[in-house]
C-alpha cells in the first residue's frame, strides 16, 4: 500500500526512481510519444501557433486540430459556421481557461496531432507502407503512450514469424491515444458495415464499447467473441470481490488502467490525507483536486463508477472539488506551480512512478479500490480462423508483462505477476450493471451533472458518504 509520508513505493515494493532518473524517464517518455525536441520544463517545441491565436486561425491553418478540439469538449468547432462565428473572437488560451484545461498540456496535444498528421513523426505507429489485402489480418486501436513503443516492437517481431508460418500478412494501425476516436466513428461505425471493422480492435474506455450508437450495436449483432481461452483471469481480477471476465463471452481484455490519488502534502495543510473516493468530496477539498478530464477513457470510467457508488451527489462532489484539468506528467510536478496548486490529483497509476522520493508528493491507493478503465480487445467471431494466433499474442504472458511491469497497467493474464499488494483493491462496475444500463446515455447524464456542479459555487457537505462494494 502506498501513502507513507515523504516516501513512495512502487507496486513491486521497490523505491521509485531518483530525481535524475525521473527526469530522464519523463524526457524519454515525451520523446517516444512525440519525437519532437524538448524544452526545459518538459514542454514540446511549438513551431505552429501561439496560444494567443484564435481558434479559427488554428483550425483553418491546421484542419487536423478540429478533431482534437471536438474530442476534448469543443463540440461547437465541429460545425463550420459555429467555428467561424465563435472561433474568430476566442483565443486558444482564453478558451482553455474557460474550460479549465491546462494550456501547456493542450498545446502539446495539438502539436502532437499536427506532427502526426504531417508525417514528421510516427505518432500513430502504424504501417503506412502496407495496404490491407482481402485475407490479411487487420489490427486497429489506441495504445497508452507509456507502452506503445515496446508493444509495437513486440508486434513487429511477432509479425516476422507469423507471416513466415502462416503465409499471411498482419496490417496494424495503432494510433496514439491522444488522437481520439473520431476517425473510427467517421470511417467505420457510422457506415453500419461490419466489414469495415478491424479483425482485432484494442482500446481502453467504456463509451466506445458499450454505447449502443457505437460498438455496442455490433455487440448486439453477435459480431464479437472472446477467444483468449482463459478459464480464469489473473487472481487480481477474478476473485470473491471482482470478476472482469465477460459472462456473455463477447468482450475480452488484456489489462486495466487504474486511477489513484497523488497528494501534495505541502498543500494539504491540516487536512487529513484522503483514503477513499468519498473523502475527496468533503467540503475541505472544494476546488482542490486536479482531474484527468482530457483523458476521456479514464474520466468517463470515473464518472460511471462514482455514479454507481455514490449516485448524483457523488458526481456533483467530483465537480465541486475540481481545481483544474492537468496531464498526468504535469501532475507529478504540480507542487512547482506558482499559482494555485492542487492538493490532490487523480491520475493513472503509471505516472506515480515518477514521484520524487522525499518530496511533498505521495501516492495513495484508494482503500475502496482504484477505479479502472479496462483495456478491451474486441475480436470478430467470423475471422477467428485467421486471427487466433494474433489474439494469442496479445493475450500472452509476454504482452501482459509489458503492460504490467513497464506500464503499470495490471494484466488480466493469469500467469502474470502484477506485483500488487493484496490490500490494493479495484473498483469495477460489474457486468450486470453494464448490461442492465444504457452506458452511453449514463455517461452523458453524468457529464451534465458534473458540468453543472462546476458552475455551482454553493457546495453542500456531501459527506460522510459510504461505499459498499457491489459488483453485481
Amino acid at each position: 500500500m502506498f501513502g507513507k509520508k515523504h516516501e513512495f513505493w512502487t507496486f513491486g515494493g521497490e523505491k521509485s526512481y531518483s530525481v535524475t532518473s525521473v527526469t530522464i524517464f519523463l524526457c524519454w517518455r515525451i520523446y517516444i510519444c512525440n519525437r519532437k525536441s524538448i524544452k526545459i520544463g518538459f514542454t514540446m517545441e511549438n513551431q505552429y501557433f501561439n496560444t494567443t491565436d484564435s481558434l479559427l486561425d488554428i483550425c483553418t491553418k491546421y484542419p487536423e486540430t478540429v478533431k482534437i478540439f471536438v474530442s476534448n469538449g469543443f463540440k461547437q468547432l465541429e460545425d463550420e459556421k459555429k467555428r467561424a462565428l465563435l472561433g474568430k473572437s476566442l483565443s486558444l488560451e482564453m478558451a482553455l481557461k474557460m474550460k479549465k484545461l491546462n494550456v501547456e498540456t493542450f498545446t502539446a496535444l495539438l502539436v502532437e496531432g499536427i506532427d502526426s498528421n504531417r508525417g514528421q513523426v510516427d505518432g500513430d505507429l502504424n504501417q503506412k507502407t502496407k495496404e490491407k489485402k482481402e485475407d490479411s489480418v487487420h489490427v486497429q486501436g489506441l495504445l497508452p503512450c507509456p507502452v506503445r513503443v515496446p508493444l509495437v516492437e513486440g508486434i513487429d517481431s511477432f509479425i516476422v514469424d507469423y507471416e513466415k508460418k502462416y503465409n499471411n500478412e498482419i496490417v496494424y494501425d495503432l494510433k496514439a491515444a491522444s488522437m481520439g476516436l473520431d476517425w473510427l466513428i467517421d470511417d467505420v461505425i457510422n457506415q453500419e458495415n461490419t466489414d469495415n471493422l478491424a479483425d482485432i480492435f484494442i482500446s481502453a474506455g467504456f463509451d466506445l464499447f458499450f454505447d449502443e450508437k457505437l460498438m455496442g450495436k455490433f455487440k448486439k449483432q453477435g459480431v464479437f467473441k472472446d477467444s483468449t481461452g482463459f478459464d480464469r483471469l489473473n487472481k487480481d481480477f477474478d476473485n470473491d470481490e471482482i470478476c472482469l471476465k465477460d459472462p456473455e463471452g463477447h468482450y475480452s481484455m488484456i489489462g486495466v488502467v487504474p486511477a489513484v490519488f497523488l497528494v501534495n502534502t505541502a498543500e494539504l495543510g491540516d487536512r487529513p490525507v484522503p483514503r477513499t473516493w468519498a473523502d475527496i468530496f468533503k467540503p475541505e477539498f472544494k476546488r482542490s483536486v486536479s482531474l484527468p478530464i482530457s483523458d476521456f477513457d479514464l474520466f468517463n470510467s470515473m464518472l460511471l463508477h462514482i455514479y454507481k457508488a455514490y449516485g448524483e451527489e457523488g458526481v456533483k462532489g467530483l465537480g465541486a472539488c475540481l481545481l483544474e484539468s492537468m496531464h498526468p506528467s504535469q501532475m507529478v510536478k504540480s507542487h512547482t506551480k506558482k499559482n494555485e496548486k492542487p492538493a490532490i490529483t487523480i491520475m493513472p497509476y503509471f505516472f506515480t512512478k515518477m514521484v520524487k522520493v522525499g518530496g511533498p508528493m505521495i501516492a495513495v491507493w484508494p482503500e475502496d479500490g482504484a477505479i479502472i478503465s479496462p483495456i478491451f480487445m474486441l475480436t470478430k467471431e467470423d475471422r477467428l480462423d485467421k486471427t487466433q494466433p494474433v489474439i494469442d499474442f496479445f493475450a500472452s504472458k509476454g504482452v501482459g508483462e509489458i503492460l504490467s511491469h513497464q506500464g503499470l497497467f495490471p494484466s488480466i493474464n493469469p500467469n502474470v505477476d502484477n506485483k500488487l499488494p493484496e490490500e490494493n483493491k479495484f473498483m469495477w462496475l460489474g457486468w450486470d450493471y453494464i448490461n442492465n444500463n444504457d452506458i452511453g446515455s449514463l455517461i452523458t447524464k453524468c457529464e451534465t451533472i458534473f458540468k453543472k456542479s462546476i458552475q455551482d459555487e454553493s457546495f453542500a457537505n456531501l459527506g460522510p458518504l459510504s461505499y459498499s462494494p457491489n459488483n453485481d
